[in-house]
């Protein structure tokens, strides 16, 4: 397997799947690249819900972030896959959309350093393990001052054969305790589109604050 980000060890789905997350992308589209933003997004776009500057954690082939970014907030959507970000960037100039994309490790984003307003993760919480999800958490915290939101959109695990790595609500809710200085605002059921589930899989959708 190769690393597409220098040192960076593979993630659990990776070795699960015994391929990095840049070859997801050699063959045709992803399972997740359906081709146009999470209906959650868009909903919550609409009502204003994003403040910038907005970050993308594993923004993939970037249609979350061109949205947002279409509609004047300052955007800036990472991932370890440059095969992903390099379709992104070319979706952005072909829409005439001002957008930055770089590549960087989720579990590393305080490499970035910079602060964010909103963070978005759109199906990457639930491709990590048990083991990650603190660490991911850490993550996120070193890239949000307090008052900052993030909004997260993962798999449930409310009916089988969700997707791949279901969330439950007890592990999203333990992802983001209070003693870490979180505040989870609001956690709702919602669906996320796939390339296998016409209607949308069964999804949790969560907003949590960074209180501290």
């Amino acid at each position: 397997m190769t690393d597409e980000v220098g040192g960076r060890a593979p993630t659990s789905h990776e070795q699960i799947t015994g391929q990095s997350w840049d070859a997801s992308y050699h063959d045709g589209p992803a399972p997740w690249d359906v081709g146009r933003p999470q209906p959650a997004i868009t909903r919550l776009a609409a009502r204003g819900g994003f403040d910038g500057p907005v970050l993308d954690a594993g923004c993939g082939t970037g249609e979350n972030a061109l949205h947002l970014a279409s509609l004047g907030w300052d955007v800036l959507g990472v991932d370890v896959a440059e095969t992903a970000l390099a379709m992104a960037r070319a979706t952005a100039a072909q829409r005439g959309i001002d957008v930055e994309f770089a590549c960087a490790d989720a579990l590393e984003l305080g490499r970035i350093g910079r602060s964010f307003a909103t963070v978005m993760d759109c199906g990457l919480l639930h491709t990590f393990n048990a083991d990650e999800r603190p660490r991911y958490a850490a993550s996120l915290a070193s890239v949000m001052a307090p008052g900052s939101r993030l909004y997260v959109l993962c798999f449930s695990d409310g009916v089988p054969d969700t997707g791949p790595h279901p969330v439950s609500e007890a592990a999203l809710r333990a992802t983001f305790p209070a003693s870490a200085g979180w505040r989870v605002d609001e956690l709702v059921a919602d669906r996320v589109l796939t390339r296998f589930h016409e209607r949308g899989a069964p999804a949790w959708f969560a907003t949590v604050t960074r209180a501290s």
